[in-house]
């Protein structure tokens, strides 16, 4: 498996992987989102790829000093296989290398069901970022 950045030619089996595992309302929140962390910093924009195959994607964002983990999507054939933690490991990489003062994770009402993943790697609920607005607010 490879961790890497967004590319152009992943636009399409990417929005394809998101609509496929995320809720419709999430999907839409999602993409606007990805639309702006591609314009502001398309490094934070992480794919994991197997073979050739999109497995799955993370969007990350610093704002005021602070990583922020804010979506992470992993194709459900290639989910509990560490594509998840895979991504989460090198965007805190990312984070690192750009000495933010504090990771967190965004904890939205979609991102619920993959905090396990998170605590899994030894993030606490101190690290979860509870709030109603979205990363274009939050980030802009």
């Amino acid at each position: 498996m490879n961790v890497r950045s967004f590319q152009l030619s992943d636009y399409k089996p990417l929005t394809a992987l998101l609509e496929e595992v995320l809720t419709e309302e999430c999907y839409e929140q999602t993409m606007e989102a990805f639309a702006r962390q591609l314009s502001w910093d398309s490094d934070l924009v992480l794919v994991a790829v197997k073979g050739s195959e999109i497995a799955g994607m993370i969007i990350g964002t610093i704002d005021d000093n602070k990583g922020y983990y804010y979506r992470i999507a992993v194709s459900p054939e290639h989910q509990r296989s560490g594509v998840g933690k895979a991504l989460v490991a090198a965007l805190r990489v990312r984070f690192e290398q750009r000495n933010v003062s504090k990771i967190l994770i965004t904890a939205d009402e979609h991102n619920e069901p993959v905090l396990p993943l998170y605590e899994s790697m030894g993030y606490v609920a101190s690290d979860f970022f509870r709030s109603f607005q979205k990363l274009s607010i939050v980030a802009g």
